[in-house]
């Protein structure tokens, strides 16, 4: 879990400034040698997959209304 987002992003964002975006297979790379690391820890797979999926949908809904509102075409 994040604990700080704020440093996070501030993070990410120079890494990207220094760095550049990472190419496509250094980030599959990275996210197979995550998955791995979540796999060891037994952390994923998640023992129920849509567990929260009603409460991630609600969000969607929420902020997909929310950038038709706010954009007139």
């Amino acid at each position: 879990m994040i604990k700080n987002p704020g440093l996070l992003k501030k993070f990410e964002d120079g890494f990207i400034r220094d760095e550049g975006r990472l190419p496509f297979e250094q980030a599959i790379k990275l996210f197979t040698d995550m998955w791995i690391e979540g796999l060891s820890l037994g952390v994923l797979p998640p023992e129920e997959p849509l567990e929260g999926i009603d409460v991630d949908i609600k969000i969607a809904k929420v902020l997909n209304s929310c950038l038709k509102s706010s954009f007139p075409e």
